[in-house]
């Protein structure tokens, strides 16, 4: 199984291969495109050569913030994405002894457990814990009972709504057509709240 999100086969097989990798990539999968949010594991491993939680938790904060900014930068928000990322890595050194994977296999969890898990993590609220689960049911191997419907419309077969469906260019298409068609519909529904 190998996940094809960013385009770049060197990103896509570091998120294949590093279950951290691909949580980092969800945690920084916000105000920037998905492909430049997946594609960001691999730069920082690249910038700093520490692909595991312990050593990105241990980094020094000014240090890891500057490999953020290299260009081209990390996330658009390089600062409070860069101490999120090391948040997120301390609480999995601090909560799972630096295993990410163990959020979806420790105890062999069910949906709503790896969902209740993931919440738990800094920067993932109730949308994103939604998505991820749904990308590991779909794309990772995950299958702890009732993951489809801990994640929601996420888990439904056969949708376009999220990073849990880029499979091809074309789901990548239909994706992005999706959430261009949901930002319309909000558009309207807080037009139509205002009159």
């Amino acid at each position: 199984m190998a996940l094809h999100i960013t385009g770049d086969t060197a990103a896509d097989d570091l998120l294949t291969n590093n279950p951290l990798a691909l949580l980092v990539g969800m945690l920084l999968d916000q105000q920037v495109p998905m492909e430049t949010a997946f594609a960001g594991p691999l730069k920082i491993e690249q910038r700093t050569g520490a692909a595991d939680a312990a050593a990105i938790a241990g980094m020094d904060p000014e240090q890891f913030l500057e490999a953020f900014k290299e260009t081209p930068a990390v996330h658009r928000f390089p600062g409070s994405m860069a101490a999120r990322v090391q948040t997120l890595c301390q609480t999995l050194v601090d909560d799972w002894g630096g295993d990410a994977a163990a959020l979806w296999t420790s105890g062999d969890p069910d949906g709503s457990e790896v969902l209740k898990r993931l919440k738990k993590l800094p920067g993932f609220g109730e949308q994103k814990a939604k998505i991820f689960l749904a990308l590991l049911g779909k794309q990772y191997g995950f299958t702890g009972a009732g993951w489809r419907e801990a994640a929601g419309d996420y888990g439904v077969d056969g949708s376009f709504r999220s990073v849990a469906d880029i499979v091809s260019p074309e789901s990548l298409t239909k994706v992005r057509e999706h959430k261009k068609a949901m930002k319309v519909a909000a558009a309207r529904s807080n037009a139509t709240e205002e009159r």
